[in-house]
């Protein structure tokens, strides 16, 4: 029986994808559920996955291919299972049997595997579905992996074509040779594509202006290190800075709406929600998944989240539903050492909170100079909607939530 492989249905704000890689080859024998196609879209990666157990028949549109949603891209055909089998039929069934013993690779690991030349059947899978991480071949590799959380400024990460770039110039071919400045132009990924437009956009329609403060993280590390050990234990996730900031931005937002609103046209759009993007690093670029009504989730849950969302993004796994929409936006440059940096707005958002490194410096208290871990806080906003005033007061709310975090349960 013949099944037809389509392009899943995109949402509304995407138009057409093209076919990244077909995971496998016509002829080949293929299990249900199992990823058939990758499909790079502006926003992420999809897997298409075979409709049943059967054979990869015929691929229609080859890898590099435009498609739009619902589009027939191949074939396949199933396959009845054998109940009575002799000698040489049990060879030629065992043999796409260890087929689908196969790792797959995701996007960001198969180019570095196809790039290095590398045996994908000697690289140790540690991502789900028995996948093939980045991790794992840059492991192969001896190359460290990059940090998750990242600046929304999208200028730190390594997105695929950069690493591409910088492998070309710093090859083994090159290495020794008179060829002492080469280069090589790569083409952008869909995502670093939609990066750099949202990026220009967001330069170019909103006043943006910057404003900073420093935040005493000495509460919340004592907190932390008091209660570590108990939040762990019980909710099987590690308690880190994220959800306090989450919480106190939550609570500036509730006092300066005007932060968790966006402009349409002539009006200006209030949210009564707050849906929080938390940027993390990619291997394809940067990606920014939303928190969902995060003012209704405990800290256990923000944190648990965030996490489920760095894995997925590392693996590739991110849904649209995961990265789209969001009325604020908190990025955290300190994970590379970033002691300040002015963060871009994420539209059509008109607030970006930065958080930075935590570093021990003098500060006055009680007219005495002592040490304490500091953070430079920044605050990007859209100054055609967002007064000066409000938008220091937010600051200095998430600066008083911070260095008093009993604040979160008092409500004040």
């Amino acid at each position: 029986m013949a099944i037809e492989i389509k392009v899943p249905v995109f949402p509304e704000s995407v138009t057409d994808g093209t076919i990244l890689h077909w995971n496998r080859k016509p002829g080949d024998a293929v299990k249900r559920d199992e990823p058939l196609v990758d499909i790079e879209t502006d926003k992420v990666v999809f897997e298409v996955p075979a409709p049943k157990d059967g054979v990869l028949e015929a691929i229609i549109e080859d890898e590099g291919a435009v498609v739009v949603s619902d589009q027939l891209i191949g074939r396949m055909r199933e396959e009845t299972a054998v109940t009575s089998i002799n000698d040489e039929q049990t060879e030629a069934v065992t043999t796409p049997e260890a087929q689908l013993q196969t790792p797959f690779a995701t996007p960001a690991a198969r180019r570095l595997i196809e790039e290095h030349s590398l045996d994908i059947q000697a690289i140790k899978a540690s991502g789900s579905g028995n996948r093939i991480l980045k991790e794992d071949v840059l492991a192969v590799l001896g190359t460290a992996p990059d940090s998750e959380v990242t600046s929304a400024t999208a200028k730190t990460p390594l997105a695929e074509d950069k690493i591409s770039a910088r492998q070309a110039v710093h090859s083994p071919e090159t290495a020794g040779s008179n060829i002492e400045r080469a280069e090589r132009r790569v083409p952008m990924t869909r995502l670093r594509a939609r990066i750099a437009e949202r990026l220009q956009e967001a330069q170019q329609n909103a006043v943006i202006l910057t404003t900073f403060n420093e935040a005493n993280m000495q509460p919340v590390m004592e907190l932390r290190t008091r209660y570590r050990e108990a939040f762990e234990k019980r909710f099987g996730v590690r308690l880190g800075f994220m959800s306090f900031f989450v919480k106190a931005a939550i609570e500036g937002l509730r006092r300066f709406p005007e932060l968790n609103a966006s402009i349409d046209d002539t009006e200006i759009v209030y949210h009564g929600f707050f849906d929080i993007g938390i940027a993390v690093s990619s291997p394809r670029g940067l990606v920014v998944p939303i928190l969902r009504d995060a003012d209704r989730m405990a800290m256990a849950d923000i944190e648990g989240q965030i996490n489920d969302y760095a894995n997925k993004a590392r693996e590739g796994t991110l849904s649209m539903e995961d990265i789209t929409g969001g009325t604020f936006t908190i990025t955290n440059g300190g994970v590379f050492g970033s002691l300040m940096s002015t963060p871009i707005l994420n539209p059509p958002q008109s607030g970006i909170l930065g958080m930075h490194k935590i570093q021990p410096r003098p500060v006055v208290e009680n007219n005495e100079v002592v040490i304490r871990p500091m953070m430079n806080l920044a605050l990007s906003y859209d100054h055609r909607l967002v007064d000066g005033r409000e938008a220091v007061q937010f600051l200095v709310t998430v600066k008083e939530i911070i260095e008093d975090p009993a604040r979160l349960v008092l409500g004040v």
